[in-house]
């Protein structure tokens, strides 16, 4: 067998990151809107149209649809103003800490 060198072995091992913590903090962050972008605004179009909509106020099946998609859409434009709230944050403060060092 072929003998490994210092060199070689140090090629096969991954990135050292300064700031894993940043790095893992991040990508829960991503993962945690990600399920919210689809479950949030799916949730609300089925329970708003079937209770809301058409069981509390009565309205037709096609006008349920369409009002239903409204209360989704808004959702997804909250869910996305509440991910660049948080990623700003988020930036400033791995910044703000960086500055520090």
């Amino acid at each position: 067998m072929e003998r490994l060198d210092k060199a070689s072995l140090n090629a096969l091992q991954p990135p050292d990151f300064r700031n894993e913590s940043s790095l893992a903090s991040t990508l829960k962050t991503l993962l945690f809107f990600t399920a919210l972008m689809i479950t949030v605004p799916i949730g609300l179009y089925f329970t708003t149209k079937s209770y809301v909509f058409e069981g509390a106020f009565g309205m037709s099946n096609r006008d349920s649809y369409f009002y239903a998609a409204i209360v989704a859409v808004v959702a997804v434009h909250v869910v996305l103003a509440l991910f660049v709230y948080v990623a700003w944050n988020e930036g400033s403060r791995q910044w703000r800490e960086g500055k520090q060092d």
